[in-house]
């Protein structure tokens, strides 16, 4: 049974361009493997609202899916493995 959720996270910004649009899109994929994607949606640089690794600002990303919950511990399993990630989460949405 598929479910709704809604993850954010936030990447170094530390890396130069092509590298963080790399790892936006290798999380894309991730997502779009294994769950049905409703809406991407790249914040952009924004200021953290505390520092995280001595870093003050990071790129955001919202992604909006359905999926099975098997699939979110994937997910924050790579979140976790991937460096360039500062910070995510993941929220079941109310349907």
């Amino acid at each position: 049974m598929l479910r709704s959720y809604e993850t954010i996270f936030i990447v170094s910004m530390e890396l130069d361009e092509e590298k963080r649009n790399a790892t936006v899109a290798r999380i894309k994929e991730i997502i779009e493997k294994d769950a049905q994607l409703e809406s991407f949606d790249e914040w952009g640089t924004r200021k953290l609202a505390y520092p995280i690794n001595y870093q003050k600002e990071g790129y955001y990303v919202l992604v909006k899916f359905k999926a099975d919950p098997a699939f979110i511990e994937e997910l924050e399993r790579n979140y976790r493995i991937t460096d360039d990630i500062l910070k995510s989460i993941v929220i079941k949405k109310d349907e």
